[in-house]
C-alpha cells in the first residue's frame, strides 16, 4: 500500500511538471504569436508557411546530395 502511493506521488509529480511545461510553452508561444502579429503584422499563416517552406527545402537540400 505505502509503495503503491510512493510511486503514484512520484508520477503525479512528473506529470504535474510537464504539464506546467508544457502550458509555460505554450503561453509563450502565444505572446510570441501575438506580439509578431500586433507589431508587424505577421499572422500565425504566414509563419507557418515559412515553416513548411523550410521544410522543402531541407527535403531538397537532403535529396540533391
Amino acid at each position: 500500500m505505502i509503495v503503491t502511493l510512493i510511486v503514484a506521488w512520484i508520477i503525479f509529480t512528473i506529470l504535474w511538471k510537464v504539464l506546467k511545461t508544457t502550458v509555460s510553452n505554450a503561453l509563450t508561444i502565444a505572446a510570441i504569436l501575438v506580439l509578431l502579429n500586433i507589431g508587424f503584422g505577421i499572422t500565425p499563416q504566414d509563419i507557418w508557411h515559412q515553416i513548411i517552406q523550410f521544410g522543402n527545402t531541407l527535403s531538397q537540400i537532403r535529396g540533391s546530395k
